[in-house]
């Protein structure tokens, strides 16, 4: 593992023309007043997590095509009014876990909903929504990149940000959450999800993004051969005459795009050894960024990014953000 991407003076600077669909606002207009048809239907059931410090609430709520999405909601235990809320996406083929895995910003007290990853939970963690829509079409490579990649109205992206977005809905229609005080975070491809729900999702107050995965694809899937990008590359390998419309459908869920369209306050982070996220991947984004934003550079890591030490930065970053809200 060594550097192998730009030099860093050169990424804080990398501003590549980044592809985008001359419908591309209006195609998430759209696919979000279609899923804000469905009725939400956010339920939220107490459940034991063994944890005396948290309660925790199972999260029920409709996502794209009303299909029924799972979370969990932490809070400080004993919460009863209102608190500023962390919203968090998970990374590639993780689901939502068990209660107790994932309590962080409850413990520094806010209110923290871990949003479930339909059709995924077959890696590091396990999930509970099913992707009732999962056609992998023609040759699907293993791995979500590739289902139903030859068409933007079929990609399972579409899908995960819709349900991102209202996963925000979700979290605002708790009685323990402040509706104004929402953030949004993530890592890889959670943290490409928290462009996403930046970028469409109603008046957030902030973002956490960390080593975000779905970003800048043209220069990821050539730079890097690591998953899951490479399923996109295994995928085009085979099918040679499928190049211009794959490209074309991952310009619509590109987060170097949509971050031009995110104006809450950011901060980011990028691991200058990530054989998974490029630099300049994340950079590309980064850069785009609408809003308020500053990026926190770990030299010498790969994908795991800053981890401990960075999420002492985030619970610094949060509590100046609140205060400024106050």
């Amino acid at each position: 593992m060594a550097l192998f991407d730009l030099p860093l003076a050169e990424l804080r600077d990398y501003r590549p023309v980044i592809a985008e669909p001359e419908n591309l606002d209006a195609f998430w207009a759209d696919t979000l007043a279609e899923a804000r048809g469905f009725d939400l239907d956010a339920v939220f059931e107490r459940v034991e997590s063994g944890v005396t410090l948290v309660d925790t609430y199972d999260v029920t709520f409709s996502g794209f095509g009303g299909h029924r999405i799972k979370g969990w909601l932490h809070v400080p235990a004993g919460t009863v009014g209102p608190l500023p809320v962390v919203v968090e996406f998970l990374g590639y083929s993780g689901g939502r876990g068990l209660a107790h895995e994932r309590m962080s910003f409850a413990l520094s007290g806010y209110a923290h909903l871990v949003m479930d990853t339909r059709g995924q939970g077959w890696g590091w963690t396990t999930g509970h929504t099913p992707d009732p829509t999962a056609d992998a079409g023609l040759g699907g490579i293993p791995g979500v990149m590739t289902r139903g990649i030859l068409d933007e109205s079929t990609y399972y992206y579409r899908r995960l940000y819709t349900d991102a977005v209202r996963a925000i809905d979700a979290a605002r229609a708790s009685s323990l959450v402040d509706p104004s005080l929402v953030v949004v975070a993530g890592t890889s491809q959670g943290g490409g999800l928290a462009i996403a729900a930046a970028a469409l999702g109603d008046d957030v107050a902030g973002a956490l993004v960390d080593v975000p995965f779905l970003c800048h694809f043209e220069r990821a899937v050539t730079l890097t051969d690591s998953n899951p990008y490479n399923e996109v590359v295994q995928y085009l390998r085979r099918h040679r005459d499928h190049v211009e419309r794959v490209y074309r459908t991952l310009s619509y869920v590109d987060g170097a795009a949509l971050a031009s369209r995110a104006t809450a306050p950011t901060l980011f982070s990028v691991a200058l050894m990530d054989q998974t996220c490029a630099p300049s991947t994340v950079f590309a984004a980064y850069n785009r960024w609408a809003g308020a934003k500053s990026i926190d550079v770990y030299p010498f890591n790969d994908h795991e990014g800053g981890q401990e030490f960075h999420h002492l930065a985030k619970t610094r970053w949060l509590a100046a953000l609140f205060s400024r809200t106050e």
